[in-house]
């Protein structure tokens, strides 16, 4: 009966944040400006959001899982300029992708995050793939190296990717009531399983992460809103996301100025949120700037484990409280129905 009710109670929570999101809604007033939305009819779970390096205007997406691993290049309009495979790739639950430029070629990388996981850590190893950009935007098949991970805790489901631009390094970001931010080792290999290492807090329920161009900070995305981070994991700010139908993807413009929020459905939108000026890496932080610190900084700028209790105080306001007591209440009224059924 405890891992139905446990089950129960998640399955009840999620529905009542999913009901409580409203439809796509106007942007608030405060410089944000919906950007696009995405035409393509095959484009119905947009779940990953990445700017190309090397093509102007053009942007990244994939759905949340499909018959296969694909991924779509579009443009500032939203049409799709192409289409692509991934070759070898399987599509389990994709919700997250990255890009980084290889400092080496100049050619931008695209990383896929194959770790949803709804059955919370069924799955031994989950995947992540990395595929060298096109060159062409033409609908194309294309090769890609993958790379297995495994939690050091136990598995988990996970929705965030982001990759530390000035070292390389791969963070996984759980979506879960004690979410987490997982390390992937310095040095990856695909010949055997890397092993992801939790380094500090994030958000409860935390739908995608990335990182800023510069790697000065990096943002991790609710439901509801978005919180800024210092490498080392001590918070920025908190920044308000649009209304979303389901909020699910995030990432920086490339000159790290602003964030761009995305979500799931047919013909979703995608907004552009200024990133605060206090939060800027010339500015120089408000004294009223709400800052907690999660970890301390390890050598190499990246966050590093903490001892401090965890907290999901960051990724929530008085309106995701109220839901959250909503939905505790509807689950204690399912569970008090199971227990009456199973006498």
């Amino acid at each position: 009966m405890g891992d139905v009710v446990i089950r129960v109670l998640a399955v009840v929570a999620a529905s009542c944040l999913l009901t409580a999101a409203p439809a796509y809604a106007a942007a608030p007033d405060d410089g944000t400006e919906k950007l696009f939305t995405f035409k393509d009819p095959a484009i119905t779970e947009s779940s990953g959001l990445g700017v190309s390096p090397t093509h102007q205007g053009v942007y990244y997406t994939h759905n949340d899982s499909a018959a296969t691993p694909t991924f779509y290049a579009v443009d500032a309009r939203g049409r799709t300029r192409a289409t692509f495979q991934v070759q070898g790739a399987q599509a389990r639950d994709w919700e997250a992708m990255a890009v980084t430029k290889d400092p080496a070629t100049g050619r931008g990388v695209l990383w896929f995050a194959d770790i949803g996981d709804n059955l919370d850590g069924a799955w031994p190893n989950v995947s992540i793939y990395k595929v060298m950009e096109p060159q062409t935007l033409r609908n194309a098949a294309l090769p890609a190296t993958r790379y297995r991970f495994r939690y050091a805790d136990g598995g988990r489901n996970a929705e965030g990717l982001m990759i530390n631009p000035r070292t390389g390094r791969l963070y996984v970001v759980s979506k879960e009531f004690a979410a987490g931010v997982y390390a992937a080792p310095k040095k990856l290999r695909s010949d055997k399983t890397n092993v992801l290492r939790k380094v500090a807090s994030a958000p409860l329920m935390a739908t995608d992460a990335a990182y800023a161009p510069d790697g000065s900070s990096y943002v991790i995305r609710t439901y509801f809103s978005a919180t800024l981070y210092k490498p080392s994991g001590e918070t920025i700010t908190r920044v308000s996301m649009p209304e979303l139908k389901q909020a699910e993807s995030i990432t920086y413009t490339p000159d790290g100025r602003a964030l761009l929020a995305g979500s799931e459905g047919p013909k979703s939108p995608v907004y552009r949120v200024p990133v605060p000026e206090s939060a800027l890496p010339a500015a120089t932080p408000s004294p009223s700037a709400p800052s907690s610190s999660l970890s301390s900084a390890s050598s190499d700028g990246t966050a590093a484990t903490t001892a401090a209790a965890e907290t999901d105080g960051d990724g929530l306001a008085l309106k995701d409280v109220l839901i959250w007591l909503a939905a505790a209440a509807m689950a204690v009224g399912v569970i008090t129905f199971l227990a009456r059924r199973t006498r």
